[in-house]
This record gives C-alpha cells, sequence and structure tokens, in this order.
C-alpha cells in the first residue's frame, strides 16, 4: 500500500509540474501547439487554420518575389492551399485569404508607412488576422536618417496595434543587397581603406535591421528577411567589415540582379514566412 501511495504522489508531483509549466507558457496543456520547425513537419489541421486566417502583406518587387516563392512550395507541397490574392480592396478581405498589394514608393520609405497604416485603419477591427509590410533595399541608401525611419516605423506600428488589438503585426527586417566588388573596392581594400562608400548602403541597412530586432524580437512575430539572405547554403554568413565592424550582405547565390530574389532565394524566404505564420498562436 505504501509503495502505491509512492507511485501515486510521484504521479500527481509530475502532473503538478506539467501544469506548473503550461500556466507560465500563459496556457492550459491543451493549449500548447507544437513548433513546427521544417514545411514537413507541418500538419494538414495545421495548414487548413491557416488557410481560414485573413492575412495581408504590403510590399514591392521583393515582396512579389516573396509571394512567387510562396507560389511555388505551394506546387511543390499539394496540402498548401493558401488562397493568395493581389489586392488592396477591402470586400475581398471578407473569408480565408492572403491578400497582398504594392504600398507606397520606392525610395520613399514613409510613403509606405502611409500606405500601409491608411489601409489598416480603412480595414477596421476585425477584418484581418495579421498583417505586415516590409521595405525594399531601395529604400535605404548611404544617406538615409536611420534612426529617423526607425522611429517613423515604430511609432505607426505601436498606433496600429493600439488601434487594432486583435490584429497581429508582422514585422520584417529590409533586404540586403550583394556588395559589388568593383576595381575601385578592391584597390581600397588592398590599401587598408575602412570606409567604402560602396558598401554604405547595406551597413545602414544591417544598422535598420538591428534596431528593428532590439524592438522586436521575442516580443513580436519577426522575420528576419536579413538573416536569411546573408545566410549561405552551407550555413556561413556573408559578412563585410566596416571600420572594424562586421555587416552582413546579400549572398550572392539567392539573387540574380545583386537585389532581387532568384527561385532559390525567394524559396527560402517564402519557406521562413510560411513557418512564421504556422506557428503564430
Amino acid at each position: 500500500m505504501i509503495r502505491k501511495l509512492g507511485i501515486l504522489n510521484r504521479t500527481n508531483l509530475a502532473l503538478c509540474v506539467a501544469f506548473a509549466i503550461a500556466a507560465c507558457n500563459g496556457g492550459s496543456i491543451t493549449e500548447q501547439i507544437p513548433h513546427r520547425e521544417r514545411l514537413g513537419d507541418v500538419t494538414e489541421a495545421d495548414w487548413q487554420k491557416l488557410s481560414n486566417k485573413k492575412i495581408y502583406f504590403g510590399h514591392q518587387s521583393v515582396g512579389f518575389n516573396i509571394m512567387d516563392g510562396i507560389e511555388d512550395l505551394q506546387k511543390e507541397n499539394l496540402r498548401i492551399k493558401l488562397n493568395i490574392v493581389e489586392t488592396n480592396e477591402l470586400e475581398k478581405i471578407s473569408q480565408g485569404i492572403f491578400a497582398h498589394s504594392r504600398i507606397g514608393r520606392n525610395g520613399d520609405p514613409k510613403s509606405k508607412i502611409d500606405d500601409f497604416a491608411t489601409f489598416i485603419n480603412q480595414a477596421g477591427e476585425d477584418r484581418l488576422d495579421y498583417a505586415g509590410m516590409k521595405f525594399c533595399y531601395v529604400d535605404m541608401n548611404a544617406d538615409t536618417d536611420v534612426k529617423k525611419l526607425f522611429s517613423d516605423y515604430s511609432t505607426a506600428m505601436a498606433k496600429l496595434k493600439e488601434l487594432h488589438p486583435k490584429m497581429t503585426i508582422i514585422h520584417f527586417t529590409m533586404p540586403l543587397m550583394v556588395n559589388r566588388e568593383s576595381w575601385k573596392t578592391k584597390i581600397k581594400k588592398i590599401f587598408g581603406k575602412t570606409e567604402i562608400w560602396e558598401y554604405a548602403a547595406n551597413t545602414n541597412r544591417n544598422r535598420f535591421n538591428q534596431l528593428i530586432i532590439e524592438a522586436y524580437q521575442g516580443k513580436e512575430p519577426l522575420l528576419d528577411i536579413a538573416k536569411i539572405e546573408s545566410t549561405k547554403p552551407d550555413g556561413s554568413r556573408q559578412a563585410f567589415d566596416q571600420n572594424g565592424v562586421t555587416y552582413y550582405s546579400m549572398a550572392p547565390e539567392y539573387s540574380y540582379d545583386n537585389g532581387h530574389l532568384n527561385e532559390i532565394g525567394r524559396k527560402r524566404v517564402a519557406e521562413q514566412l510560411l513557418l512564421l505564420l504556422i506557428n503564430l498562436k
């Protein structure tokens, strides 16, 4: 009898620990959703749940690359049945849909923030489950005020979060470019130059991305496009040095023109975006 009680007590203790862990994580045991690391881990039920969500993605050309990547993956995996529609017409966003459209003007990042905020506010409460906007690499150059751009973005997103508490905002780091190695750049590096203007735009993109990561990583959904683009197929990072600081650039394997995503690159980013969406609670 004593032995049986001992087993029972150990069992009860294990259950108490499990319930305590669940409570610390903000829910019951039945609410704990497995984290999917690969598309192969995603179940039919997961895809069905995602297909019922109302999603909006505002972007420009690299965003079209990413959406093409999602469609590539759908052709390869027939379990992925997302209703992808290029539209910013609110009346079409009334059921499960992955809507996307152009926002703003390239080279004018504030116009993209304003267009995105206007669309979300016009959509009103409960229209969207998930929404996010991304900048393009052309929105950053050597003269861009990085801190001002981040302030404009973060302020706008905080306001949208306040106005639409039921909608989840997804953040994105800014895409990078392949560093162009002209003969002038190579000569500068040979002679130990520490300030290479050809790298300035990518340096600023890295600085902006660091602000995004510090603000949102681990707190709100974030897709680190720059990390995906700079991580080569062997797992190493495409990096460069500027004044003794390491920054990252786009791996040439993922682009056809030093900026836009090729088929390999777009599928890599698209896969991580789908996994992020699948893993949202």
